[in-house]
């Protein structure tokens, strides 16, 4: 595999034309065709950037480890306003190839399968798509509730016609000892 095949977004690699002596570095950009094909993937507004960079080092004989850096600027509505919120990402990225992965989602219900604790454990793959281990990261990394500085939620209060709508106040352990009070003129 040539560096080129390396640093192309977009590209698939098999891992086993890479040599396991060395170290095989990457770095990959989102070109704009493909930001905004991610954006409207992932429910974002825009992706303004997209980096990914690191290493693919062998683990083992037959094993693989990536090691890198997601680097984005993502834009979001607001959940409050819908006013666009920008957020910049920089994330790292970790993920282990094994080639003797077991999947413990394909156990039958004989067999006794321990989840693992590593997450980031996968199956040796045919081919790796850097860049779909990158868009991967994305999606985990976007807040899930973006919200615009200084953006609070209002308080909705709704009732029957004719009656006082409850506050937050009002529900509140001790509020109806407290309207008691008033209402009898009690004093602090």
């Amino acid at each position: 595999m040539s560096a080129e095949g390396l640093n192309k977004w977009g590209a698939t690699l098999r891992l086993g034309d890479l040599s396991p002596a060395r170290t095989h570095a990457f770095s990959i950009e989102a070109d704009a065709q493909a930001m905004a094909a991610i954006a409207d993937e992932l429910e974002l507004s825009s992706v303004k950037k997209l980096r990914f960079e690191g290493t693919l080092v062998a683990a083992g004989k037959r094993d693989w480890r990536l090691e890198g850096m997601l680097g984005a600027t993502v834009v979001q509505p607001c959940v409050v306003t819908l006013d666009p919120v920008t957020t910049r990402i920089d994330s790292p990225v970790g993920r282990t190839y094994l080639a003797d992965f077991t999947d413990p989602a394909e156990a039958t219900a004989e067999e006794e399968v321990e989840m693992p604790e590593d997450d980031t454990v996968e199956p040796l793959p045919a081919t790796l798509s850097l860049s779909a281990v990158a868009i991967e990261a994305l999606a985990l990394a976007v807040p899930a509730y973006p919200r615009a500085e200084g953006a609070e939620l209002g308080e909705l209060r709704v009732t029957e016609p004719g009656k006082d709508p409850m506050s937050d106040e009002d529900v509140k352990p001790f509020a109806g000892l407290k309207a008691l009070r008033d209402k009898l003129g009690g004093t602090d």
